[in-house]
Order: C-alpha cells, then structure tokens, then sequence
C-alpha cells in the first residue's frame, strides 16, 4: 500500500476510520501495564485520534506518528491545542500539552526517536496495513523500542474475502505469528462487535470480531 493512498485518503476527508469517542477497550485494558505517570507513549499512525488525549489526561507524555500533515494539523486544531513546529531532519515535529506528532514515515522512525518510550498504544496501525507489509511492521517496531516495552495492541478479524481492507482482519494466530519472535502475549479479551459496526454489515461482512492483546517485548 502505497503513501499516497493514506495522504489522499486524509485530503479528500475519507476517514471513516477515526473514532470521535476514546476508544473503550483503551479505557479498560490500560491498567493492565502498570504504568507510572509521566511514561512515554508511542502511538504509530497515530491519525487525528483523541486517545492520545485520553493517554495524556493518565499523566503520561504521548509521541505520535503520522504520515500525513493534514491529520497531525487536525489534531491540534480541533482539540483547540497551539502546537510549537519544529522542522528535522525526516520528520517534522508538533508539540503542545505533553503531546508530540512527528509528521513523516513510520517506517523512518530510529531507536533513538524512541529510546524513552515505555509502552505503546496500537488500536489503528497494524490493522491499516496489507498482510505483505504487516511483518515488516512488526519487525521494525521491535527493533526500535526499548527491552519490556508493553504493548497494547487491538485487531478486527473477520473473513477477509468478504470485505476488502482497510482495516484489515489480523487473526489472533497472525498476531502471534508475527510478534512470538519478539514479545510474550497475552490474550486480554475476544469480543464479537458485528451488532455494534453497522458499516461492516453493510460492506457484507458475516463475523467480526476485536481482539485485544497485550505484548511485553523481550
């Protein structure tokens, strides 16, 4: 999947994946890491999402990132936030209120970007990608974060013939495919949502459930 697929996705205000509301399984799974205030948060393809003010709201400082300018200028604007704009070197930086937005490729981001980051909220990311770049993700998100980063990570799973993607269905066996090499995981919660996501039977979609996992890096 290319950039520019999301970059126009964002232009042309086609974001039917953003969620206005924080999202609930953020709500009650995130005392399952044990965090202390002030710990750093990494949210990878972050969006305009207003978990990360949820996060922030917990004491913890929040570090997006995201490709496209347009949703990181959102973010601020709506939530009447005045971020300081830093130009860098790959990526562009917006701050404000505890919360940094680098504007860029994730696939660009180091381990130094990220050598404070204790835990990571995945709600949007993993599921935006194609299987073919999934394990790429995965490997490059282990290799940058810190020993005993936590993760908590949230996938949809339905039969991927029935609809195309995004988001696309991660199956718990995929999960553990791709991150057994790297984390221990725990299997919080498998919860049948159809009822709830009229969109998805709209497109034909038959089985959906959301899974919630919560990986501890080695």
């Amino acid at each position: 999947m290319e950039k520019d697929f999301w970059l126009e996705r964002w232009e042309r205000k086609e974001t039917g994946f953003h969620q206005d509301e924080v999202n609930p399984y953020l709500r009650q799974y995130w005392q399952e890491l044990g965090l202390a205030k002030n710990s750093e948060v990494f949210v990878p393809l972050c969006g305009k999402s207003r978990d990360m003010l949820w996060l922030r709201e917990q004491g913890h400082t929040v570090l997006g990132v995201e490709l496209s300018p347009v949703a990181a200028q959102a973010f601020f604007e709506e939530n009447g936030l005045h971020p300081h704009r830093t130009a860098g070197e790959g990526f562009d930086c917006c701050e404000a209120d505890g919360i940094r937005i680098l504007c860029g490729d994730f696939f660009d981001i180091g381990r130094d970007d990220l050598a404070q980051t204790i835990a990571v909220y995945d709600r949007a990311s993993l599921v935006a990608l194609p299987p073919e770049m999934r394990e790429r993700y995965a490997r490059h998100l282990a290799s940058i974060l810190p020993p005993v980063t936590q993760i908590l990570l949230v996938t949809f799973d339905y039969p991927q013939a029935e609809m195309s993607g995004p988001p696309f269905a991660v199956s718990v066996g995929e999960v553990q495919a791709l991150y057994r090499e790297y984390a221990e995981i725990r299997l919080l919660a498998q919860l049948d949502v159809l009822a709830q996501n009229p969109r998805f039977r709209e497109r034909g979609v038959s089985r959906l459930q959301e899974n919630i996992f919560l990986l501890t890096l080695r």
